[in-house]
């Protein structure tokens, strides 16, 4: 079950904000399982801990999953944080669609210095009952950071989330024999 990824900066600047750019990226990679089972793995908020390990938890906070204005609260150790403690994202769901197996998350507050990112993620029909997930972020540019460090992290950690897909839904069916 393996994927290969790759990261895709939007722009190359590092460091400063010109106007309202946005710094972005996307990381693609090849899940080796159908479209259906993938989707069905990442739409729900509840299984992200079995694709996402540093996620501890995701509680619903208001609305309906799957619904635009959906609010969840996901927790974890997704992102280090000095004091040692856990981190922590709200995000708002902007947009859901079952027919071309996409969704788009922001999020709005959190302890990981990424309010107002907004993270995509579609699925396309690949050969040979695979699927290929593609995962695109944006995000306000933080200051005293670098671009490309930033990019490259969080393309590191989402490409990192694509490759465990296929484990986790081979973890899942196993379980169920």
């Amino acid at each position: 079950m393996g994927a290969k990824c790759y990261v895709e900066q939007n722009g190359t600047s590092k460091g400063e904000s010109k106007g309202n750019r946005k710094w972005g990226g996307s990381v693609q990679g090849l899940v080796d399982a159908p479209i259906d089972k993938v989707w069905l793995m990442v739409s729900q908020s509840s299984r992200l801990p079995e694709w996402m390990p540093m996620v501890e938890a995701c509680t619903d906070l208001a609305g309906e999953e799957g619904v635009p204005g959906y609010i969840r609260l996901v927790s974890g150790f997704m992102f280090p944080q000095e004091d040692g403690d856990r981190s922590w994202i709200k995000e708002r769901l902007i947009s859901f669609d079952n027919s071309s197996f996409t969704y788009t998350y922001k999020m709005e507050a959190g302890n990981v210095g990424l309010d107002g990112s907004v993270n995509s993620i579609k699925l396309m029909d690949y050969r040979d009952d695979s699927a290929l997930v593609e995962w695109s972020f944006e995000i306000d540019p933080l200051e005293n950071a670098y671009e490309e460090n930033i990019i490259d992290y969080l393309g590191f950690i989402y490409r990192s989330f694509i490759q465990r897909i296929g484990v986790a839904i081979k973890t899942s069916s196993a379980n169920l024999e």
